[in-house]
């Protein structure tokens, strides 16, 4: 039982003159999963945040079981910078793949300073 299984890369090989391979990269594609993962960062670092406060809220309604409460604040709050630095990290990610398209297509920043 054989399964092909297709994959969806960002670049596809392409042969030239020489008869070798060149790759040729989508860097729209690639911009496009970026800023989608950049969303999700996002998306995570309101869901972790809004789970520390409402842990933080519990802790405040709830003294008996208080310190567990606070412990999962502190753990929802650390998932919250963590995916917010996930959200920075492909925000960058985007922007370089952004930059390299231009520069693959001819399009150049002037800079004057």
């Amino acid at each position: 039982m054989t399964e092909e299984k297709h994959h969806h890369h960002l670049f596809h090989h392409k042969k030239d003159e020489d008869n070798t391979f060149e790759e040729v990269v989508d860097y729209k594609k690639e911009e496009k999963q970026h800023k989608h993962h950049e969303h999700l960062g996002e998306l995570g670092a309101a869901a972790g945040g809004a789970y520390a406060l409402h842990e933080k809220h519990k802790a405040e309604k709830d003294p008996e079981h208080a310190h567990k409460h606070k412990i999962e604040e502190e753990v929802a709050a650390v998932a919250a910078v963590g995916a917010g630095g996930y959200a920075f990290h492909e925000h960058h990610e985007k922007k370089e793949a952004k930059k390299e398209d231009e520069e693959a297509h001819g399009k150049k920043h002037h800079h004057l300073f």
